[in-house]
């Protein structure tokens, strides 16, 4: 595509009537609270059945401002979705595909602990029509498990992997950690390797943050921690095992197979819509960013009213801030900026954001791509602090 096509759908508005969007469905319940875990779920399951019953008519109510978008993922995340059993999932998924246009294709993930589902809950979400599935594995070592607090162990996981597999599910992704309490780069590496034995498609490789309000956070000075340079050795350690083992790094914490790279979360790195159910699910419609709050009470009551669910945030992103979203998106992804995108989106000239890469690359932080920019492994310990430097330059 020319830099000039690009210019005319940007200026007309084309790429946003073009509508193909994302779906993210936020199912707050979990077995266990895991102690290092901020996102909103809770260990009362006892309102799932009123809640996904509020979820079907807030579907229904959203058509309309679907209307004409082709839905090409669905993300059912959490908390943890599996523990609503394949009963209520495949319940949940026709009522979303009665609702909105799904593409053919379309991605649907669901995330799941190992220890939710059985071989033949995986059989019947699969016939269901739910093709991608993520669990959360977080380690393979079982002292690192037991101190996150985990419902499952290593052999758990291993025959979650297995069970999917045997279920039909050709698109797997797993999770793992870095920078746990006492974890060492062989016990890093260790748990690679056995993940190169289940074979999933996809591994999310991320490390451990302290979240305040939550349990690590109220006895962060008592756990054994890596310092920031181990954290970086940990880092590149597994990062550059997963590339070893035949994964491709397409984002910074992202790695998978060819033509495995996780459809969904691209819609987030590359600013695409997408529109989220729930509370705490978010949303990015007409340049508009939102958050429904964290309530799950106040969001059932809201729908069997007829009314809006709360929101918790709500900003219409001006130009200038969606340059620096897309700066700071771009340089999540291996495939970095693009000077054409760059130049058709926002009308400024790439000439900044080339002399500063040129200078940051000689310190071995970012490489040129025939489309213009990226960050490498080394760059990208260190990403918030470049953009950070990148948005400054520009702005200039």
């Amino acid at each position: 595509m020319s830099l000039k096509h690009l210019q005319v759908q940007y200026i007309s508005g084309a790429h946003r009537r073009l509508r193909r969007m994302g779906i993210y469905v936020h199912v707050p319940f979990c077995a266990k609270k895991c102690a290092y875990c901020d996102f909103y779920s809770l260990t009362d399951t006892s309102a799932m059945d009123d809640y996904i019953k509020a979820l079907a008519v807030d579907f229904r109510r959203s058509r309309a401002d679907l209307a004409g978008a082709s839905v090409e993922t669905v993300y059912f995340g959490g908390g943890t979705p599996g523990i609503l059993g394949p009963k209520r999932l495949a319940w949940l998924l026709k009522r979303l595909r009665q609702s909105f246009d799904l593409t053919p294709d379309a991605e649907i993930t669901l995330e799941s602990n190992p220890a939710t589902l059985t071989c033949e809950d995986y059989q019947k979400l699969r016939r269901a029509g739910f093709n991608r599935i993520s669990f959360g594995v977080q380690s393979l070592n079982d002292s690192e498990l037991k101190r996150l607090g985990r419902i499952h162990n290593s052999r758990d996981a291993a025959q979650a992997v297995r069970d999917a597999r045997r279920a039909g599910f050709e698109n797997i992704s797993i999770d793992i950690m870095f920078g746990l309490p006492g974890q060492t780069e062989e016990s890093l590496l260790t748990t690679l390797s056995d993940v190169r034995e289940l074979a999933p498609d996809h591994v999310s490789f991320y490390g451990l943050k302290i979240e305040e309000g939550t349990p690590f956070h109220d006895i962060r000075d008592t756990l054994d921690l890596p310092d920031d340079d181990a954290y970086a050795k940990l880092y590149l350690s597994g990062a550059q095992k997963l590339c070893d083992m035949g994964y491709t790094q397409y984002e910074i914490s992202n790695f998978a197979k060819e033509g495995f790279a996780c459809r969904h979360n691209m819609k987030y790195w590359k600013l695409n819509e997408y529109v989220g159910f729930g509370p705490a699910a978010h949303s990015f419609m007409n340049a508009t960013r939102y958050g429904i709050t964290r309530d799950l009470a106040g969001y059932i009551n809201a729908v069997r009213n007829g009314t809006l669910p709360e929101r918790s945030e709500e900003e219409l992103i001006e130009p200038e801030a969606q340059i620096r979203e897309y700066v700071m998106m771009s340089l999540r992804l291996a495939d970095g900026i693009n000077r054409m995108v760059f130049e058709a989106r926002f009308g400024q000239s790439f000439e900044k954001v080339e002399e500063f890469f040129s200078r940051i690359s000689k310190g071995g932080l970012a490489v040129r791509t025939e489309q213009g920019w990226r960050l490498t492994m080394k760059g990208f310990l260190i990403s918030n602090t470049i953009i950070l430097k990148l948005l400054e330059y520009i702005g200039k």
